[in-house]
């Protein structure tokens, strides 16, 4: 009796599962180098287990510098003492209060608007890249597929080109 193990069912299941497997570790690498470049360091596939905080170090700087928007106190500081200064007091306590919960509420929803653009553009960027990407690979297995189609669509480019030079 034949070895079940040993079947060409199994052997190509097998094979396939092999070239997945070495897809996938190519695909990490992939996106290690894109999340690495510029960089001197080596490119590694491998994930660390700590966190490391913020990746965007761009991001990071930026919130840094911002003030927080909650705090009218932080984002302007000299406006009581101006309006004290010139004897304006935007009219009774409970109308300034009003006018400073307007404020607030008017800062956190342009904070909302700016880190939704910020991350729309992100997500745009990401996706721009993943498409251009993915269009690399569809022309690389392509080339694969039909080198000699390749090496003559190449061959009549570089001639019309070196033509009209």
């Amino acid at each position: 009796m034949a070895n079940p193990n040993e079947s060409p069912a199994v052997q190509s299941m097998r094979k396939e599962q092999a070239e997945q497997r070495k897809q996938a570790r190519k695909g990490e690498l992939d996106r290690g180098i894109e999340g690495t470049f510029p960089a001197s360091d080596p490119v590694s596939a491998t994930h660390t287990s700590i966190p490391a905080g913020r990746s965007d170090v761009e991001a990071a700087e930026r919130v840094k510098r911002e003030p927080d928007p909650t705090r009218l106190d932080e984002a302007f500081p000299f406006v009581d003492q101006a309006l004290r200064s010139t004897g304006e007091t935007g009219g009774s306590s409970a109308d300034f209060d009003a006018d400073r919960s307007e404020m607030r509420a008017l800062q956190k929803d342009a904070s909302r608007v700016a880190e939704t653009a910020s991350e729309l553009a992100s997500g745009t960027a990401r996706l721009a890249k993943a498409e251009a990407s993915n269009f690399v690979r569809e022309i690389e297995d392509r080339i694969r597929r039909q080198p000699l189609t390749s090496v003559a669509i190449v061959a009549g480019l570089a001639f019309v080109f070196g033509a009209t030079r």
